[in-house]
């Protein structure tokens, strides 16, 4: 869904785009009036800013139309840097990625305090947790999808939006169904959030500043210590006594919803932060379509005005790119120029038959809105990479799954949860997320600045997480249980930073968002799957199957990844 809002307005009724006319029709006429030589030496000039490095082993002239003008658009966003258009994009993305891992650790946290004020069961109080990773589900796959149909820039406000208006709405039932319910439609607006704010953020970074695409993964951590230090502040001072049970299978004195106000007021103040960031997204900052996009649509025009509205918002030089030089590709393209071996478009139009051309027709439409979905499958080192990514996500969800679910149950069956009081609990989920903020950032400058690869990074710290989960039988005390889970989420933060980092720089924008939102799905149903089948094996206090069983979903991801075919810091982005 490509806007058009063009900087100023041309004669005749053309646009005019950084001062440059794009009438389309008067512009490529003036293509088609130059000749073949002064195409050449126009797009030599193009070639000659397109670094060796960007390149890899090809030439400019062994690129596809949309390759060649992705590389000229990145080659104006290295120019333009690092300006304020940028910071806005990462940071109000990054408040995402916050959302993200917010409200899972609210959901966890709060869990408990629902269960007593409704009096559910035990065998059903893990609805909740289903439904809303149920919705992630949806979200993920479904705004995946839409990012790379309708555009990045819906996806970027309503992905918000469907958060602040179900979790605003999630404090206010009193039945379980209903807040099942709420759960999974939140979880439907912020599954969106990584494969829609990765996508956005890969697209308008500069080149040299792409390692902040992991140190996008900062805000996971924060908002977890965030909403751990909110759950700490009001829900042990707003709730029922523990030896309490709720009014709906008890009399007086009981659990009430007037005395266990402590989970709602700290699922609406989240609710009213989302907002904020909604607010910020929607109304604050002008958010304007992702270049990459509307090049992979054939909005080239447009694309350009978006480059000189960022320019003219950052104060820095406007771009030279002009869209006659994008039209004598275009020219070059059509006329098969320094590419004979390729077949002419107008002989093949010529022999295709008329049932055939029917056909073409009854499809068109859906190609137009699916079509994007085929690239995977044309290069076979997309396919590679996605495979491997998918088990490599499906494996690393599946271990943080077990472990979030189960460690705790294991501590409690041991009995060492007991030594402390509600606050003592919670006060231990700052000790252990708190770490995970120097890990991403260290996951951050491995992007940028360190000579090691990427992939072995990942390979080595998803090593060590399985490890962390394996020696986590040793636990017996308190103090231990705080240090190994602090361990294994510092390894596991780490690797997920990189692994959402590489993940969009891999794959090309025409469905870059798409593979995201498939990855983060197939991700999400592991999680679902691992608690059904883990508790198969979970035997209280002396459960070392579930141990190994997560342990080993953190070795096959680190196998995955061995088996990447390259580092994506060494190839250009398009």
């Amino acid at each position: 869904m490509a806007e058009r809002e063009p900087l100023t307005s041309g004669t005749g009724g053309e646009a005019q785009y950084g001062g440059v006319v794009t009438g389309q029709g008067r512009t490529r006429r003036q293509m088609n009036r130059m000749s073949t030589q002064e195409i050449r030496i126009k797009i030599r000039k193009m070639a000659d800013l397109v670094s060796s490095e960007d390149l890899g082993d090809r030439e400019f002239t062994d690129l596809t139309l949309y390759e060649k003008k992705s590389l000229l658009i990145n080659r104006e966003l290295d120019e333009m840097g690092m300006g304020k258009y940028q910071w806005c994009v990462f940071t109000l993305c990054g408040l995402g990625y916050f959302l993200d891992l917010g409200w899972a650790q609210a959901f966890g946290l709060v869990g408990g305090a629902i269960q007593q004020e409704l009096g559910v069961p035990d065998s059903q109080i893990g609805a909740l947790s289903t439904a809303f990773n149920f919705g992630l589900c949806i979200g993920a796959f479904g705004w995946g999808l839409l990012v790379d149909i309708v555009g990045r820039r819906w996806c970027f406000n309503f992905t918000c939006l469907f958060s602040t208006v179900f979790g605003l709405c999630f404090a206010a039932p009193s039945n379980y169904s209903l807040t099942c319910l709420l759960a999974c439609l939140i979880g439907l607006g912020v599954g969106g959030n990584i494969p829609v704010d990765a996508t956005i953020t890969m697209e308008f970074l500069p080149t040299k500043d792409r390692y902040l695409l992991a140190a996008l993964s900062t805000f996971q951590p924060i908002g977890t210590v965030a909403v751990s230090l909110l759950a700490f502040a009001l829900i042990p001072k707003y709730s029922c006594d523990t030896s309490l049970k709720s009014c709906n299978i008890s009399e007086a004195p009981c659990c009430s919803k007037s005395n266990n106000m402590g989970w709602r007021y700290t699922v609406l103040v989240l609710g009213f932060f989302t907002l904020v960031i909604f607010f910020l997204r929607f109304a604050v900052f002008r958010f304007r379509e992702s270049p990459k996009y509307l090049l992979s649509k054939g909005h080239d025009a447009h694309a350009l005005d978006i480059l000189h509205s960022i320019s003219k918002f950052n104060g820095s030089k406007p771009p030279t790119l002009t869209i006659e030089d994008l039209r004598a590709l275009d020219a070059a393209e059509e006329r098969q120029i320094d590419r004979p071996n390729r077949p002419q478009q107008n002989l093949l139009r010529r022999q295709t038959s008329t049932a055939q051309l029917a056909k073409q027709a009854a499809v068109g439409g859906f190609m137009k809105t699916f079509g994007h979905l085929g690239g995977m499958f044309k290069q076979r080192i997309y396919l590679w990479l996605f495979i491997s990514l998918a088990i490599a996500y499906m494996s690393l969800f599946w271990s943080f799954a077990l472990a979030g679910y189960f460690l705790p149950l294991i501590l409690k069956a041991k009995g060492i949860d007991a030594e402390g009081s509600i606050e003592d609990t919670y006060r231990s989920y700052i000790w252990i997320y708190t770490p995970g903020i120097t890990a991403t950032l260290v996951a951050a400058w491995i992007t940028g600045f360190s000579k090691f690869g990427r992939r072995w990074i990942m390979v080595i710290s998803s090593a060590l997480m399985g490890a962390s989960l394996a020696l986590y039988q040793l636990v017996n005390s308190r103090v231990a249980n705080i240090g190994f889970n602090a361990m294994e989420y510092w390894f596991q933060s780490i690797y997920a930073a990189l692994l959402y980092a590489y993940t969009p720089e891999a794959f090309p924008a025409t469905f870059r968002g798409t593979t995201g939102g498939m990855l983060s799905t197939l991700g999400r149903i592991a999680s679902i799957i691992a608690p059904i089948i883990g508790s198969t094996v979970y035997h209280g206090s002396n459960s070392p199957g579930v141990l190994w069983m997560a342990a080993a979903g953190a070795w096959i991801s680190t196998l995955a990844i061995a088996f990447l075919p390259y580092d994506s810091n060494r190839k250009q982005n398009v």
